[in-house]
């Protein structure tokens, strides 16, 4: 038999959730030679003690000729597994199935080795917004997808996996007067338009890489976030989290098992599976786009789940 090259596309994300397939891979298999390509970067992959060694960027000079010509080519494609668009399994769970060929099984989760240096990024994020917020607390909210953009001046997510900013807006005015300083994971620069009624600043800091934010989620008091890396960077390192989530099943983008996490799914009673990587169906995304926008019971019901206040006391006051 070959030994295997397999390819990795995608988002940080979704890299992360293939890293325990990939330590099953090499404990099972016995290929002793197989290599990981990822074609977004091998970030996700240092430090880790066995397969940094194995993973090569896409642009890796002279991969083809002395890594993959003698090897299968394998594209794993986690979208395109029967479970995962049935919604019998996670993403993690798909690339098992795609790499190890095993069927549905439990797996461990994802680990993200981090550096000293990375870690003291880390915490230098997380003491300079105590610091200036003279605040004890920290949470880092991750309020946009990878669908957000900017539309006539506006950002707009028609995937539905982005808070909207004015249900931001209140749910940070919120865990505010709750002493959290909030920190926001976001490549976009935004601003409220009115934040006179905002009890304090919050911060976007900029040129953070996302190890350094894996670091500073580790450091954090909570982490609030939606369908996108965040989460998964939350759940690799082990941080209580809340994850809102509108168009997308929890049981394939989340860890609605992990005890660490608290899913609010805003879509469970109208969504329909959108099969992104498979084909493309406006009308299903059409049909998802509103199902993220919240009221101001949903908005106290997140920001409850973020203290983690018990919830037969949520059903006491009628919530």
């Amino acid at each position: 038999m070959r030994s295997k090259a397999f390819f990795v596309n995608g988002g940080y994300g979704r890299v992360v959730s293939s890293i325990p397939a990939f330590e099953l891979y090499e404990k099972e298999s016995g290929d002793e030679d197989f290599i990981i390509i990822c074609e977004g970067g091998t970030d996700a992959f240092k430090g880790h003690p066995s397969l940094d060694d194995r993973t090569y960027d896409v642009w890796h000079k002279k991969l083809f000729e002395d890594k993959i010509k003698d090897k299968d080519v394998v594209t794993t494609e986690p979208y395109r597994i029967w479970e995962y668009y049935n919604q019998k399994c996670s993403i993690a769970q798909a690339f098992d199935i795609a790499i190890n060929g095993k069927g549905l099984r439990e797996i461990p989760k994802p680990e993200i080795y981090l550096s000293n240096q990375e870690m003291i990024d880390g915490q230098g994020i997380i003491d300079e917004v105590k610091k200036k917020l003279k605040k004890d607390k920290v949470i880092i909210i991750q309020p946009f997808g990878r669908g957000i953009g900017e539309h006539n001046g506006q950002l707009t997510d028609p995937s539905a996996r982005s808070i909207r900013l004015p249900d931001l807006k209140e749910i940070v005015k919120k865990l505010q007067k709750e002493e959290f300083a909030v920190i926001m994971m976001s490549e976009f620069k935004f601003d409220f338009k009115s934040k006179s009624d905002l009890k304090d600043e919050f911060a976007i800091p900029e040129g953070v890489g996302l190890r350094q934010w894996a670091a500073a989620i580790k450091l954090a008091d909570h982490f609030l976030g939606c369908d996108s890396v965040g989460q998964h960077l939350a759940a690799a390192v082990g941080t209580e989290s809340t994850i809102v989530l509108g168009s997308t099943f929890p049981v394939n983008v989340s860890y609605p098992d992990n005890d660490l996490f608290e899913v609010v799914d805003l879509g469970m009673h109208s969504r329909v599976y959108d099969p992104i990587r498979i084909t493309i169906d406006e009308s299903k995304t059409r049909k998802n786009e509103n199902l993220i926008t919240m009221n101001k019971e949903i908005i106290q019901y997140v920001v409850k789940r973020v203290l983690r206040t018990p919830k037969d006391e949520e059903e006491n006051n009628g919530e």
